[in-house]
């Protein structure tokens, strides 16, 4: 110890303590820290992010009330504080290869989202179609374009027949192929119809969708006995109903209630469930290039991403009805890891 230091010391005696036990309590916490979570995991992740649109009017679709007029007078500086917070979350997600996002408007939106952050403009691709919903808000697909290279991406188009004749148009399914290495994997992105009507009198609806996306994971299995998959989605369905059973036959799923603080991705009436989902093809768990780590499935509920109402715990949402909360969305993102 110098002479320097041992007039410091003998000056100002608190003043060094002070700065010591600061220093033992920050090692401390990064000590914790590292416990809890020694590596940092690659993950596939899913957000519904509820509502992203822009504040363009687009005369095809009905966005009237994401407008500036519109009922939820939704302005840029709101728009720009949704894209922070599903870039908050993204960076809470550790290092995503595969993102799935519901509930967006069109392509600029998401690459609004990607291009916020200095480090994943340059680093994330993007696969998109616009699908015929009548609420005009698709699904979207991001991914690590230096990790992955994509080879091929497609959608799953269908309508829904309602019981008294009229049809209902609703989100695509998406798929993309990727590659790592020689080793090859599908993701398959989806938002099924709404429960609205009721559980019951909307089952049909959930359980079309699942049937077409049961169909392409058959077609592509039947190419290749030992393909990976992953497949993802708020299915608008808990793991016990029957749409997401169907899938549940032939893929593993990896989120279930308790993955999560709270058990589920979504509260109704205070009540948690499970509608967002994230399954995996058997085969995924042994791949050589990039496998799936078995029990890995997690329901992200950080402090930042909660919000008390009516005594309930309960997803802080960026609106309720039409009152501006500013929050991040109405569901919680959803997570597996994934090991080079």
């Amino acid at each position: 110890m110098n002479w320097l230091h041992k007039i410091i010391i003998k000056v100002f005696p608190s003043l060094f303590l002070i700065a010591l036990n600061g220093c033992n309590s920050f090692c401390q916490q990064k000590e914790n820290s590292e416990k809890d979570r020694p590596y940092m995991p690659f993950t596939f992740c899913f957000y519904n992010v509820e509502n992203l649109f822009d504040t363009i009017n687009d005369p095809n679709i009905n966005d009237e009330d994401f407008l500036p007029e519109g009922k939820n007078h939704w302005d840029t500086y709101k728009y720009n504080e949704k894209i922070k917070h599903i870039n908050e979350v993204i960076d809470l997600m550790y290092e995503p290869l595969l993102i799935g996002l519901a509930e967006i408007e069109n392509e600029k939106v998401v690459r609004d989202v990607i291009n916020y952050s200095v480090n994943n403009k340059n680093k994330f691709g993007l696969v998109h179609f616009d699908s015929p919903d009548e609420r005009g808000i698709d699904v979207a697909l991001i991914y690590d374009s230096i990790k992955l290279k994509l080879l091929s991406s497609g959608r799953l188009r269908f309508d829904i027949k309602k019981e008294d004749g009229s049809i209902d148009k609703t989100r695509d399914i998406l798929w993309a192929e990727f590659c790592v290495g020689k080793e090859k994997f599908y993701a398959i992105v989806n938002h099924w119809p709404s429960r609205s009507g009721g559980q019951e009198a909307s089952d049909n609806s959930r359980v079309y969708a699942a049937e077409q996306a049961r169909k392409f994971i058959d077609e592509i299995s039947k190419k290749d006995k030992k393909v990976n998959i992953v497949f993802m989605g708020d299915l608008n369905d808990y793991p016990e109903n029957n749409a997401p059973k169907l899938i549940a036959e032939k893929l593993t799923p990896m989120i279930a209630k308790e993955n999560g603080k709270f058990g589920g991705t979504y509260s109704y009436k205070g009540v948690y469930d499970v509608l967002d989902h994230i399954m995996v093809s058997p085969n995924f768990f042994n791949s050589k290039a990039l496998h799936v780590v078995s029990g890995s499935g997690e329901i992200l509920s950080s402090e930042e991403l909660l919000e008390e109402y009516k005594g309930d715990i309960v997803p802080f949402r960026t609106y309720a009805g039409s009152k501006y909360l500013g929050g991040y969305s109405d569901h919680f993102p959803v997570y597996i890891e994934v090991s080079f």
